[in-house]
């Protein structure tokens, strides 16, 4: 390791090693068994293991239980402004592999897997909306945005502006403070609202005050292999947010789509979509709880050829798997009950805590409350824009399944 980068060294456990050396970038608190007693928050420190040896170096978080958040293993990297340049640049690079043809709206960055931790980016049309939940990443949100105008224009994307998300209480944990609004270094757009086309439908997203960035992006492919089972159904889609699963339906020729969500301002932004691509006469909106709509829709004696489950996530730590298995069984069993044999059932988790094992062994005991048998049709997760490090489970969130009732 080059003598210049003097970086404060953090010690690990035999575990984390391991874990470290297999791909797992976080250092957790309680797997640190030396460090300097100060250290600058935000700082970069080498992480080294018992013997001495280099493991690589990170971002410290003098708040969080994740200690360093490790962004390279390679001793002779500096870390400077070009270092972060580089990575901006691989990550629009790999949009551009994956992603052809749908460039208006995708994530651009994604955290971890793009080893930017804490860093999410999305693109809606030239607006990129941010959130960053790491205080080092924070500390050099201008050179990220540099490099993210810079590789954009390059790309043939060329941003109209940049709007910060970062409300998530995730950075508490962080010692970071909350705050919304567009970015100034560069741009002062007059609106909070944009129009963006995914899958050849057109949708107003509400990136300010809307659900996580305005749109949901990950369920992108998803939504098109529903929308190949949509064809002649009558079609109920739950948890619907702003129409994206309901309106995919219509264009695959559902016959009529009911669109459920707790949500009132969610289902007025669904009927503007809907309006927005002339499919408003088929669709019908309905506010409420999907715990109480789906066995009130039973005891009415209705029935669907097709049902979306797409939930917010019922966990947010593993110590509430339990009660979220349950919420998962209950609402699933409650659809399968509203689906005539033969019908097809799309069910989905995003919570990185409830596994694909457990979702798939919720889904058989779902099956068995309601009588009947379930076909998989297909296992899927989220679109490339939102890729997967093998080494990092927390990266693979999304499970999907379209399923037939038997």
């Amino acid at each position: 390791m080059k003598q210049e980068r003097q970086y404060p060294t953090v010690v690990v456990t035999k575990k984390q090693e391991k874990r470290i050396r297999a791909g797992h970038p976080w250092v957790y608190a309680d797997e640190i068994t030396e460090m300097p007693e100060e250290m600058e928050n935000g700082c970069l420190a080498d992480v080294r293991d018992s013997r001495g040896h280099y493991l690589g170096t990170g971002l410290y978080s003098e708040a969080s239980k994740i200690k360093v958040r490790i962004l390279d293993n390679n001793a002779n990297e500096t870390f400077g402004e070009s270092f972060f340049e580089r990575r901006v640049r691989y990550a629009v690079q790999y949009r551009k592999d994956v992603m052809k043809g749908h460039e208006s709206c995708m994530r651009i960055i994604h955290g971890e897997a793009d080893g930017l931790p804490g860093v999410t980016a999305d693109h809606y049309d030239g607006i990129l909306v941010t959130e960053i939940a790491c205080y080092g990443m924070e500390m050099r949100r201008d050179i990220l945005y540099k490099a993210l105008i810079s590789e954009m224009e390059k790309a043939g994307m060329p941003l109209k502006g940049i709007y910060e998300r970062n409300e998530n209480e995730l950075r508490r944990k962080e010692g970071l403070t909350l705050y919304s609004g567009w970015y100034e270094g560069y741009f002062h757009p007059d609106y909070t609202e944009t129009a963006i086309t995914e899958n050849g439908i057109v949708y107003n997203v509400d990136f300010a005050d809307g659900q996580k960035t305005g749109f949901f992006l990950d369920q992108k492919f998803n939504r098109l292999a529903v929308r190949a089972l949509a064809a002649g159904k009558s079609v109920l889609d739950c948890c619907t947010h702003t129409g994206s699963f309901a309106l995919n339906m219509l264009a695959g020729g559902a016959v009529s789509v009911t669109a459920a969500d707790i949500s009132a301002s969610a289902l007025e932004m669904t009927r503007r979509n809907a309006e927005a691509n002339h499919m408003e006469d088929r669709l019908v909106t309905e506010e409420g709880d999907v715990f109480e709509l789906l066995p009130k829709w039973r005891s009415e004696h209705r029935h669907f050829d097709l049902i979306v489950l797409d939930p917010p996530a019922f966990t947010k730590s593993r110590r509430t798997v339990h009660n979220a298995h349950q919420g998962y069984r209950t609402i699933n069993a409650e659809a399968m009950k509203l689906l005539k044999r033969g019908s097809y059932l799309c069910t989905c988790s995003c919570s990185h805590f409830m596994s694909t094992e457990e979702f798939r062994e919720m889904l058989n005991e779902a099956a068995a409350d309601a009588g009947v048998r379930l076909r998989i049709v297909e296992e899927r997760h989220a679109s490339p824009d939102h890729p997967v490090l093998a080494a990092v489970p927390e990266t693979d969130y999304l499970k999907c399944f379209l399923l037939q009732i038997l």
